[in-house]
């Protein structure tokens, strides 16, 4: 009865219909399955697609329309049945492996407690090896024969010679960084006297964002070729310079308390500033209008500098104007050696 029923199915041409005619009723439960699984998520959107693809290169497989050549190189022949096949793999590839790394890696890094920078390196190398994988099947399911790219290969590497250099070393600069991660994604930077955090490392560029919500886009290989302070290299802690100028009629020794005093006050305030290393006061030396001094923080949170030391700055004003010390602006002195005896005295006079 079965077989039958199977030979009836074939003999009509109606497996096409009924395979359509499933995809129609079980596609749309999936989306709305993936959708309430993963909010946001386009996957769902995606699997539809995927399932019309392949409905039509079942139901047509072996028409003229999907093998006819409208571009050959060589003795290859490019048709829309390979566009439609590349597609398929290729964007499958890349949601696959997109979606591995969003909703199932992060799972192994909790469990074996690994930090945002190598979460992101294994993300990104992860990604690379899926669509090179992806790359060479579908090479492989197309039969495209690489030897009739020579002449392409060799047009494509004349290009990277003269005109793709700067993309193919910033591509080979991602490379390095994802492995010797001199930076890594959450690390704080000065780039060109910009502070800001790594927020993402491209193919080609990486993405900081500074303290003013700007995203720079720095090409990899400068952070290779330039220097850059990266505040959040192995140990985070950061000594923070808070520099202050007095009159020259202070009491120094009591300058030095109180700025310590003030430190001890933002260390009970602050959890980020620490005790061990201690905090110091270094008596720089005579300024032209004043007393030079600096007070030493350590802080752990290289994020937390600025709101530090301006809390520490606000502290040292209010400390010094209560116990009478005078911060100084910039004055000259004017030594006149030679006037008129008319001027002097009306200079005396004012």
């Amino acid at each position: 009865m079965i077989e039958s029923v199977w030979l009836f199915i074939n003999h009509h041409s109606l497996l096409p219909l009924i395979v359509l005619a499933g995809l129609l009723v079980i596609t749309p439960l999936l989306n709305r399955l993936i959708r309430k699984k993963f909010p946001g998520s386009p996957f769902g959107y995606w699997l539809s697609i995927y399932s019309y693809i392949i409905f039509i290169l079942t139901y047509y497989q072996g028409k003229r329309f999907l093998t006819y050549p409208f571009i050959s190189f060589g003795t290859f022949d490019v048709n829309l049945n390979l566009l439609i096949v590349s597609f398929f793999v290729l964007t499958l590839a890349y949601h696959a492996s997109k979606a591995l790394t969003k909703h199932f890696l992060p799972t192994l890094y909790n469990r074996y407690h690994l930090d945002i920078g190598i979460q992101y390196t294994f993300n990104r190398l992860f990604h690379y090896t899926v669509m090179i994988t992806a790359v060479l099947v579908t090479t492989s399911m197309v039969g495209l024969d690489l030897s009739a790219l020579t002449v392409f290969a060799g047009v494509l590497g004349v290009g990277i010679g003269f005109g793709l250099q700067n993309i193919t070393s910033n591509f080979i600069s991602g490379i390095i960084l994802l492995f010797e991660r001199p930076i890594k994604v959450g690390d704080r930077v000065i780039v060109e006297e910009i502070i800001g955090d790594v927020k993402k490392i491209n193919m080609r560029a990486t993405i900081i964002r500074s303290i003013n919500n700007e995203h720079i886009i720095v090409p990899n290989s400068y952070f290779l070729e330039e220097h850059v302070v990266n505040r959040s290299y192995a140990a985070p802690e950061m000594r923070l310079v808070v520099p202050v100028g007095v009159s020259y009629d202070s009491d120094v020794d009591k300058v030095a308390a109180l700025l310590m005093s003030v430190a001890e006050e933002e260390s009970n305030k602050h959890d980020t500033i620490l005790t061990t290393p201690e905090p110091f006061v270094n008596f720089v030396g005579f300024g032209d209008s004043s007393l030079d001094f600096e007070l030493f923080v350590w802080i752990q949170d290289p994020k937390q500098f600025i709101r530090i030391k301006s809390s520490v700055n606000f502290n040292i004003f209010r400390t010094f104007s209560q116990h009478g010390i005078e911060i100084p602006f910039p004055q000259r002195d004017l030594h006149v050696r030679s006037i008129d005896e008319t001027l002097r005295n009306d200079f005396k006079k004012h």
